[in-house]
């Protein structure tokens, strides 16, 4: 991979970690209740309903750390490797996890399942918000992209609406790693919602839930009506909801549009130093790897059973 890609793809991966951090402190506040309390949130400053430290993560980047290393460690994707890493992390009590994460890693403990059941009500943002590992991995041989990124979001997320915003937001993703053009990236999207008019954000109006309609929503609105990753991130930070996710992965886009040099040098020096050391040595790793889908006895046996 060029230089160019490099310093995308590195500053998607540690801008997706800075925006799971700076949005910790504002989940689940309204934007009112965040005005009220800090004006406008431009720190990353810890806190919120979990209690942060100021540059600590949540479960967005640790199980997006978690997907990359099983990858990397087994030299290839297969979801039985990627499962028992999330076990392996959900056994190391993470400060927070969502429900429909812990039943579907809950059924893989107890019953070996490596699917979970098609449900109108796993439409969350679970899968996407830990996918960004398969698109660095797939960048050299794209087809693999859209079989391991279903494979992995419906471990915990089966659902069909997930699915096709999922495999947009990579499409995207892919778009602005390669190129940096924001207009191509627009276009991809503006060809998306003319096939799926439903999601479009024109006249976005708040929408900031875990619904992943909502984050395509609110991500979409306020990245292509930004014009800096710092612009990007505080616009989504201080919309609340389900900030941590929907900053993470705005965090993606924008630091892959503009690149690792246009994080603010103060985000990037409060980031957790353990996950910002991991984030490079992953991007590093998952960019020359080649991408292979590993076939093993183990997942064609639980799929079966």
């Amino acid at each position: 991979m060029g230089k160019m890609v490099h310093t995308r793809a590195l500053g998607a991966y540690l801008g997706f970690a800075i925006g799971d951090a700076m949005g910790a402190t504002t989940e689940f506040m309204t934007p009112r209740e965040i005005e009220s309390r800090y004006g406008t949130l431009k720190q990353i400053v810890g806190g919120g309903w979990l209690g942060v430290k100021p540059g600590q993560v949540t479960d967005d980047t640790q199980m997006s750390l978690s997907l990359g290393q099983s990858i990397i460690d087994g030299g290839g994707f297969s979801l039985p490797r990627v499962a028992d890493g999330f076990v392996q992390w959900m056994r190391s009590k993470p400060i927070d996890i969502g429900s429909t994460v812990r039943r579907g890693i809950r059924e893989y403990m107890l019953q070996g399942q490596l699917e979970s059941a098609e449900s109108e009500f796993s439409a969350g943002n679970g899968g996407l918000m830990r996918n960004f590992p398969i698109a660095l991995y797939c960048l050299k041989d794209w087809q693999h992209f859209a079989p391991m990124t279903l494979r992995q979001c419906h471990f915990t997320h089966n659902n069909f609406i997930a699915d096709e915003i999922t495999l947009m937001f990579g499409e995207v993703t892919r778009c602005l790693l390669e190129t940096g053009d924001k207009l191509a990236a627009l276009k991809l999207v503006s060809r998306f919602i003319i096939e799926h008019p439903k999601y479009s954000y024109s006249r976005y109006k708040g929408e900031n839930s875990g619904y992943i309609v909502h984050t395509f929503k609110c991500i979409m609105h306020h990245f292509f009506d930004s014009t800096s990753f710092e612009e990007t991130i505080i616009r989504v930070v201080n919309q609340g909801g389900d900030a941590d996710t929907n900053a993470a992965i705005a965090g993606i886009l924008a630091g892959a549009l503009y690149g690792v040099d246009s994080i603010p040098r103060r985000w990037r020096k409060k980031l957790d130093r353990a996950i910002a050391h991991e984030i490079h040595l992953q991007t590093d790793a998952l960019l020359e790897l080649p991408c292979v889908m590993l076939d093993d006895a183990r997942t064609a046996d639980r799929a079966s059973g």
